[in-house]
């Protein structure tokens, strides 16, 4: 497959909205094209090679290498293809996508993922807040895709989420879940305090002890079949996870009951 690589050329002064940096926008640009992609520097427009040395036409695979930490909206809307990120990531990594692959070898900021409705996102580090959430205002956060995160995250993550999967390995702070209307959430280190709090429907699993809310009620304890199937899957996308979550027992909470709401939450028992 070719390749298209850029370099930052170092960090922008205030933050970059670089949402021209998608397979769908690069892929049959030839370099001079490429360069001359506008990108906005505070509310100023500016030419992409002015912040990134470029390598190569564009093609399917975009490669950047840098810290992105200010670099926003990449891969914003991308149907298809793959971004590989070698450093951090900036907010609204993925928001909008549709398809494709998003790989980011750091750390990512707010909003990744935000309302997508397909595609693999896979940070291998840690997360901000509101992963796979809607935006103020929206009535729905993520409707598909799946979404991997091996170190931690922030507030808020899978707010308001339909479909799709949202996997983190590490801890996760409050409100996880929030408003959940459906799809599954792995809190495979434990979360904080308010999880799946106003949640409709949607399953949610926790490998960790959780404070619930008090309008969870309690069901059963039991071993679900359906866990290997999820296991089995995040193993063939390279998301390993403990033995526990597809052989361990479960106790299963129904809630929340303060809006009515069907949803679940397995709590893994030791």
């Amino acid at each position: 497959m070719n390749m298209t690589r850029l370099t930052l050329k170092g960090p922008p002064p205030v933050p970059l909205e670089a949402e021209v940096l998608s397979p769908d926008v690069i892929a049959s640009l030839r370099h001079d094209a490429l360069a001359a992609l506008p990108v906005f520097l505070g509310k100023r427009q500016r030419r992409l090679d002015d912040f990134f040395t470029i390598e190569g036409d564009g093609s399917d695979h975009l490669e950047i290498h840098g810290d992105m930490e200010r670099v926003k909206w990449i891969g914003r809307g991308m149907t298809r293809g793959q971004i590989t990120i070698i450093g951090n990531a900036g907010m609204h990594l993925g928001a909008f996508m549709k398809g494709g692959t998003i790989e980011v070898h750091g750390n990512a900021a707010d909003w990744v993922g935000a309302e997508m409705t397909g595609g693999l996102i896979h940070i291998h580090g840690d997360a901000g807040g509101q992963i796979g959430a809607a935006y103020r205002g929206s009535l729905s956060g993520m409707n598909g895709g799946v979404i991997l995160i091996e170190g931690s995250a922030g507030t808020e993550i899978g707010m308001r989420m339909r479909r799709g999967l949202l996997a983190v390995k590490g801890p996760v702070r409050d409100f996880a879940g929030l408003q959940m209307k459906g799809g599954t959430l792995f809190l495979l280190g434990g979360a904080e305090l308010r999880t799946g709090a106003w949640m409709v429907r949607g399953t949610i699993v926790c490998l960790k002890p959780l404070t619930l809310l008090p309008t969870f009620n309690y069901a059963c304890t039991y071993k679900p079949v359906f866990l290997r199937l999820y296991t089995r899957r995040l193993k063939e996308l390279g998301f390993s996870v403990p033995s526990q979550l597809d052989v361990g027992s479960y106790r299963r909470y129904s809630g929340d009951a303060a809006v009515p709401g069907k949803g679940e939450i397995l709590v893994g028992q030791p």
